[in-house]
């Protein structure tokens, strides 16, 4: 059992509508307030080696790239931390302040317990116009399929290229491309925290469309074999980067670096080079 049959569980009980994005939508006026919250725990997700200060950066960035993958500006961020030693609190606290200033978001809350595993909880709130903001759905047959940056370098330093370790444990939620990607005609769009190839099939499981990917095209982390980086770019997880979908006429979205890596189908698939593309990356399992 993994994290998403398991959502399957929530979405029977609240419905799908509530479960589709990276983050909950709220009307406010003219614009979306959107809401996000993450869990982070000191065996699953901070890897050995990483400082209290990391930490809370991680925690940080990971719900502010929620944020950012919705095309919305970050605006406040909640924090709750369940301690198991009380000297790291103040690490965490700094790196997550840091995050927020670096991005444009404000810390104003939150909570602070005793708990037998460091566990921190982030809530993020952020903003978009209407008429901007950008959901998973929304792809359609002939749009490009993109990403920004260099997907598989985090997972590559646990692989043992210690060459990617800040990719790793300091990841870089692309706030400003989001918004640019929005206001350029991005049609649908998520991060790919979990890897590439998951990010693509929960695009599938949102849009009544497919993605085929041209493997010459992909982004690979570099110094590392071919064969090796192509696998660490699909279905390495760690990343915050950004997966969308574009129309070709909206293509280039000036001010924001991305590479186009395929198109999007009529038929429900997602392919690499014409063959089917293995649906596996990071997730939590259950026995």
């Amino acid at each position: 059992m993994d994290d998403r049959e398991l959502l399957s569980v929530v979405t029977g009980i609240i419905g799908k509508e509530h479960t589709m994005d990276d983050c909950a939508e709220v009307p406010c006026g003219d614009q979306i307030l959107v809401v996000t919250t993450d869990m982070l725990h000191r065996s699953t997700d901070f890897v050995e080696g990483m400082s209290t200060w990391q930490m809370g950066w991680m925690s940080a960035a990971v719900t502010l790239s929620d944020i950012a993958s919705m095309g919305a500006e970050p605006k406040y961020l909640l924090i709750a931390v369940g301690l198991d030693g009380w000297k790291e609190l103040a690490g965490i606290m700094q790196g997550a302040q840091d995050c927020c200033k670096r991005f444009g978001a404000m810390i104003i809350g939150g909570d602070i317990d005793r708990h037998g595993e460091l566990t921190i909880v982030t809530t993020g709130l952020g903003l978009a116009d209407k008429s901007r903001i950008v959901r998973r759905s929304g792809a359609h047959p002939g749009d490009l399929v993109c990403i920004t940056g260099t997907p598989g370098q985090a997972q590559a330093y646990i692989d043992g290229y210690s060459e990617f370790r800040k990719q790793l444990f300091e990841p870089q939620p692309r706030v400003k491309e989001g918004q640019l990607l929005a206001r350029g005609g991005a049609s649908a769009m998520m991060d790919d925290s979990d890897g590439v190839a998951l990010s693509l099939y929960d695009l599938l499981s949102v849009n009544e469309c497919g993605f085929s990917l041209d493997s010459a095209k992909l982004p690979l982390p570099s110094g590392i074999p071919e064969k090796q980086a192509c696998e660490l770019a699909l279905h390495g997880g760690g990343d915050y980067e950004l997966i969308f979908t574009l129309p070709p006429h909206s293509h280039p979205v000036y001010g924001v670096s991305y590479s186009v890596i395929g198109t999007v189908t009529r038929e429900k698939s997602v392919l690499i080079d014409g063959l089917p593309v293995e649906k596996r990356g990071y997730q939590h399992k259950w026995e």
